[in-house]
């Protein structure tokens, strides 16, 4: 329901849950229960009808034969609403392209008569060609080229993330369920614009700003004056199709950059728990680094009765890494400030490196990063003095 509601233009005027101990291989309901749900939905004299799970195309296509109204399942539901969503480039690219192997497994629905042969000598395609054929080559063609714009997209992506490497700001990522809030608490941090609704997928580009910690609170947090670049992602979401899962993995690689990941809860949820498993799994399919410092958001408390409210503090309170919120009303702000800074204390040691002279990489790359105090020249080298975190040592070691 929530997926549907997320579609512009859309008037839900119901929902039903249908049991399929075995689903028919052919229309997917039984004979009994597709003459039931064929009456509703005349009846109600709908036009689309929405399936919250994998229709195969010869069932979309029966079952739009037999009820006389057009068929989205899950996946395609998704790919309506990214398609509505994407704004930059390269998230206009990723749907293009999901859609398009999305389609290239339904091209039955098109050509129902497969004995359709192409016209001609059979030149091109060779002889016996069908159309549907055809048409899934024409379709291979147009996401080879889609994927060779996106590569260039990429590219122009990396040379950005090169450069923000250079910059020694940490990254703060927000990562959560879609709709747990991620958008508005960015927009409170920032004073960005960024569109935040109360549907699913209201953020499908990835967005970054830098921002300073003291800023954003009342108070000044301790340490002051440290600056950060704050990423907001795309929302997770369970049982997302594996067309998306390709697709938009490029557009999650800022949290695997990430000095420090914000996990964003909507506490207020009826499956918080499940949702928040989901994105824990997606996070670790990604490649997320167990080392890397995380906090829990519990987001939306202000949502809650007072009784469950409180109880949900005092099982925060429980760990330092959970901290309730209201990105809406503010409540919590302060003390989420404070927590992000006192995540990002790095401890530093410092060392003297030795350098042959022909290590000039290595020796260019300290001083990118902007952590070289001292340097001498030797005989056979550099003496170079740096103060570093472990994770600029493990970075300098794998050059």
């Amino acid at each position: 329901m929530s997926l549907a509601m997320a579609l512009p233009d859309l008037d839900v005027v119901g929902s039903d849950i249908v049991r399929l101990p075995t689903p028919h291989p052919g229309k997917l309901f039984g004979k009994g229960k597709l003459q039931e749900l064929g009456q509703k939905l005349h009846a109600a004299e709908v036009e689309l009808v929405l399936i919250d799970g994998p229709v195969s195309p010869v069932q979309q296509r029966n079952l739009e034969k037999e009820w006389k109204v057009k068929i989205l399942d899950r996946t395609a539901l998704i790919l309506e609403i990214f398609s509505d969503r994407a704004r930059t480039r390269e998230g206009v690219l990723q749907v293009e392209m999901a859609a398009l192997s999305y389609q290239r497994t339904r091209l039955v629905r098109a050509w129902t008569h497969l004995e359709r042969q192409r016209g001609g000598l059979g030149f091109v395609g060779g002889p016996g060609e069908t159309q549907i054929e055809a048409d899934r080559r024409a379709i291979d063609e147009a996401i080879v080229r889609l994927r060779r714009q996106l590569d260039k997209v990429v590219r122009t992506r990396e040379l950005h993330r090169a450069a923000r490497a250079k910059v020694p700001y940490p990254i703060v990522a927000l990562v959560g369920y879609t709709n747990a809030g991620k958008s508005t608490l960015f927009n409170r941090m920032t004073g960005a614009q960024v569109l935040a609704k109360d549907m699913l997928f209201a953020t499908l580009d990835p967005t970054m700003r830098q921002i300073e910690l003291p800023a954003i609170g009342k108070a000044p947090a301790q340490g002051g004056g440290r600056k950060v670049i704050l990423s907001d992602t795309v929302g997770f979401i369970s049982d997302l199709p594996t067309q998306l899962v390709a697709a938009f993995r490029a557009t999650l690689e800022e949290v695997l950059a990430a000095d420090l990941i914000l996990h964003v809860r909507d506490i207020s949820h009826d499956s918080t728990d499940e949702q928040a498993h989901d994105v824990e799994l997606i996070m670790a399919e990604l490649g997320v680094s167990e080392d890397t410092p995380q906090l829990e958001i519990w987001n939306k408390i202000d949502l809650l009765d007072p009784e469950d409210q409180e109880a949900r503090r005092r099982e925060a309170a429980r760990s330092d890494a959970i901290l309730t919120l209201s990105a809406l009303t503010g409540e919590g702000f302060d003390t989420l400030v404070q927590a992000i800074d006192a995540a990002l204390v790095t401890p530093r040691r410092t060392e003297t490196l030795t350098l042959a002279f022909s290590d000039g990489r290595k020796r260019a790359w300290l001083f990118d990063k902007g952590i070289v105090e001292d340097e001498e020249p030797g005989e056979d080298g550099w003496a170079i003095t740096v103060t570093w975190t472990d994770r600029q040592a493990a970075e300098y070691a794998a050059l």
